[in-house]
């Protein structure tokens, strides 16, 4: 699947701008439409759209697929390649013929390990960690816990497994009940989980370690019948609909309704910044312009608690950067988007940027 996205707008012609391309793997999650919009975005902005001559493939969980497409963007003369890998090592070649050709190639979240490339991604490990250290303390050392992971084959869900895991495995009382793989995706996590609760009824849970899904496992529960105050702690993702059951009970939600409102639900909310892609495509600009960038861009985890949980009243970008990171539900419909989309390094992509793929301008 190949999508058109030059961006003609201004004075400038295409062949006086920057060839870029955008080289996606699976898509099949609200994270992965929100970061391509915000990558889109950045190079329609009055900073780049003069500059930058953006293209889209698709190349879905399919690594060879994913190697002939930028074989292709290399013979169509690219500059720069922004990519989502679905691999970290099975592009390499690919990727290091692109490099000789003096293409830039740039990966965000996910991680290409030929050396060539530039990286732009949180600690992913780190994430695995923290999370699974949060869920440990909140249940004392002890209890039963269900783990929902990622993308398989990607170092994203890799290195969070390995680095959860390794908590886990530090403490005797943490029993993990079930595993179960969600794709990244609050459908296929409901899917997977009511497999789960076929064996392991709620009351034999303690603990949900999820790395997309806690949103749908607190629905299910309430839809079970459990109160708001004897949801299970779940550790997992920046959804906003996560988010929103994160806030007291009693607060002021507009457009809260059934399951997407404030619960109180115990909760450790980070995920991927969606941001990173459009972070990349800076920086091929700024390497394209002769600026010397880092090979590994480590982009701050942005954490989120039931202590720190804050409403954004409209979501503009000046509110985000005030420290604001959930969204009201009559803004965003879809309780499965993903609320981590603010940096204060790309001020031309906000909430706009994520939904529709306009920016700030």
């Amino acid at each position: 699947m190949a999508v058109s996205c030059s961006l003609l707008a201004g004075p400038a012609d295409a062949d006086d701008k920057f060839k870029i391309f955008l080289s996606m793997s699976y898509i099949g999650n609200d994270w992965q439409a929100e970061a391509a919009n915000m990558v889109k975005a950045m190079a329609a902005s009055s900073t780049y759209r003069d500059k930058v001559d953006l293209q889209v493939q698709v190349a879905g969980p399919n690594a060879q697929r994913q190697i002939q497409q930028i074989n292709a963007m290399v013979q169509a003369g690219a500059q720069a390649i922004i990519v989502y890998p679905i691999s970290p090592t099975a592009l390499n070649q690919a990727v290091k013929n692109a490099c000789d050709k003096g293409v830039i190639v740039i990966a965000y979240d996910s991680i290409i390990s030929e050396p060539c490339a530039y990286n732009v991604h949180i600690d992913q490990k780190a994430w695995g960690v923290k999370s699974a250290e949060w869920l440990v303390e909140k249940l004392g050392g002890k209890g039963n816990v269900v783990m929902v992971t990622g993308v398989p084959g990607t170092t994203v869900d890799t290195l969070r497994n390995e680095g959860a895991k390794e908590v886990f495995a530090k403490h005797p009382g943490i029993h993990v009940v079930a595993e179960a793989n969600g794709m990244w995706s609050q459908a296929v996590a409901r899917t997977e989980l009511s497999k789960v609760l076929a064996t392991q009824s709620w009351d034999k849970i303690d603990g949900l370690w999820m790395q997309a899904g806690c949103y749908t496992a607190n629905s299910m529960q309430s839809e079970a019948g459990i109160a708001d105050d004897k949801l299970l702690p779940c550790a997992g993702e920046a959804s906003n609909g996560g988010r929103i059951q994160m806030l007291p009970v009693g607060t002021e939600a507009e457009g809260a309704s059934g399951t997407y409102r404030p619960m109180g639900a115990p909760r450790w909310s980070s995920g991927s910044q969606n941001f990173t892609g459009a972070l990349a495509l800076r920086l091929a600009v700024d390497k394209l312009e002769g600026k010397d960038i880092p090979a590994l861009t480590d982009v701050p985890q942005n954490i989120v608690t039931n202590e720190t949980i804050k409403l954004c009243s409209e979501g503009t970008w000046a509110e985000m950067k005030a420290g604001c990171n959930v969204f009201q539900p009559a803004i965003i419909a879809n309780p499965g988007w993903f609320a981590s989309i603010f940096s204060a390094d790309t001020p031309e992509v906000g909430l706009n940027a994520a939904l529709v793929g306009q920016p700030e301008e």
